[in-house]
């Protein structure tokens, strides 16, 4: 018990900057942690439902201003941990050099031209899509869902890809991890973030799922091509794009149905 606690420790303490109780960085501690990755975008939907439901309700606030409270959510409660991993994906991808070249370029810390268009385009449609999503209550909590599932996915992958360097922060989390009884769990956390998905809108539900496996497909299609496995800025790019493609899908979606 006390090892699934600091599972739960550890994962909030390496993926969210909410305050934490201090834990050892030993493999005990880390072996469930993948697990409880998700938690922290329930925090984020949770935020992210009481902020575009309750707030945009209950308090006169205009649509612009909402909407950017929306677009940082978050980034306030990770610190920009997977944006940071999408942005030095955008730069070691828009290079077009040999594998080894764009491994190199993940590590490095300075931001490239590319990576500044990236998050000028990222956020931009970040806003674009939850202006149209403020008109559409049961998107908004399915894309409070799509948090979790996107973390989900992305813990699957650290566990189940080939890793692309053997000393990476995600080589050291598969390394440390109990592989199938993670894998196991994520999988079931899935199934209940999807059941939850369709309850509240079977359309728009079906096509968040849909949306999330065809982007997680792709992802995996692009590590192993590109970079012939994953590492830990490649998870959080994935993350990042999944979430921001789940939300544009939805504001689409809510235009016709």
């Amino acid at each position: 018990m006390k090892s699934i606690w600091n599972s739960c420790k550890a994962a909030f303490a390496m993926f969210s900057k909410i305050p934490t109780p201090m834990v050892d960085w030993n493999k005990e501690n880390m072996k469930y942690m993948m697990c409880f990755f998700p938690f922290v975008g329930a925090v984020i939907g949770v935020l992210t439902w009481l902020a575009g439901c309750v707030l945009g309700a209950h308090v006169k606030l205009e649509p612009f201003f909402l909407t950017v409270i929306l677009t940082v959510i978050p980034v306030f409660v990770t610190g920009g941990i997977h944006v940071d991993g999408l942005l030095d994906t955008s730069d070691a991808l828009s290079s077009w050099q040999e594998r080894e070249r764009r491994l190199e370029i993940l590590k490095d810390s300075h931001a490239g031209a590319f990576a500044v268009i990236t998050a000028c385009v990222y956020f931009i449609l970040w806003l674009g899509a939850w202006n149209q999503l403020l008109t559409n209550p049961k998107g908004i909590a399915i894309m409070s869902l799509g948090f979790v599932m996107s973390r989900c996915c992305s813990g699957i992958g650290v566990i189940s890809f080939p890793k692309a360097k053997a000393d990476g922060t995600v080589a050291e989390f598969s390394r440390n991890a109990s592989d199938v009884i993670s894998r196991e769990i994520l999988y079931v956390e899935i199934v209940l973030v999807g059941f939850l998905m369709v309850h509240i809108d079977p359309i728009q539900g079906a096509l968040a799922i849909v949306t999330a496996v065809v982007v997680f497909w792709w992802y995996h299609h692009m590590a192993m091509k590109y970079f012939g496995g994953t590492t830990g800025d490649l998870s959080g790019f994935f993350l990042c794009i999944c979430e921001v493609v789940m939300a544009l899908v939805l504001a689409i979606a809510g235009v016709f149905l």
